[in-house]
């Protein structure tokens, strides 16, 4: 059983550190997916320079660790005078280092949609970037809900790597309650409740649509 005294006498840092993992998800979940959305289109673009500019983009932030994606944002561009916050740093990180899953995701879901919808746009007088927008990205966006409501739901998680650059996160919070009460386990534990009153309420959110998604069909 935890010790309740540890979270009733610390409930302002608790509070303080959920409040702040809270801003920087939803400010880096919005980022992520317009950050998915152009990349995606760039990646399925009639132009060769954008497909091959979004391809080494997306390659690139997938396959180099999320940790230095978010030290070259805090420590990196402080080095050529860019000092940006640790606040900013990792949501600048969490946004790119998302938005390039989440432009794969896209991007599957666009070439899911049969060639003869955007054939039909363009026939009807739309533009590629307005078929694009009005009939390819809603379509395809239905299609992979499950795929970019997991990636939201990492990118919840992901943010506590904010502590390491004393983001002042909820895990940043719970580093340093258990520094000044040098108790471990249930500092984690009231942490680790604080992340699924996030968490469970997006994976909810994200079966509901997904449900109501599959009916319209």
């Amino acid at each position: 059983m935890p010790d309740f005294s540890i979270l009733v006498n610390h409930i302002g840092e608790f509070l303080s550190g959920f409040f702040t993992t809270l801003e920087v998800s939803l400010l880096a979940l919005a980022g992520s997916f317009l950050v998915g959305v152009v990349l995606a289109v760039m990646r399925i673009a009639p132009f060769k320079p954008l497909n091959g500019i979004s391809y080494v983009i997306v390659e690139f932030v997938r396959n180099i660790p999320f940790l230095l994606q978010v030290f070259f944002f805090y420590f990196g561009l402080s080095a050529i005078g860019i000092q940006l916050s640790a606040f900013v740093s990792g949501t600048l990180g969490l946004t790119v280092y998302t938005g390039a899953f989440i432009a794969e995701a896209i991007r599957a879901g666009i070439q899911s949609v049969s060639r003869g919808q955007m054939e039909a746009g363009r026939a009807s007088g739309l533009s590629y970037s307005q078929t694009m927008r009005h009939i390819i990205l809603p379509q395809a966006i239905k299609l992979v809900i499950p795929p970019i409501g997991n990636q939201f739901l990492n990118l919840v998680k992901n943010s506590s790597v904010l502590a390491v650059i004393s983001g002042m996160d909820l895990m940043y919070q719970g580093d340093l309650i258990s520094a000044k009460t040098y108790v471990v386990f249930d500092v984690y534990i009231f942490v680790a409740l604080f992340y699924l009153v996030i968490t469970i309420p997006v994976s909810l959110f994200v079966n509901s649509l997904e449900k109501r998604l599959a009916k319209s069909y």
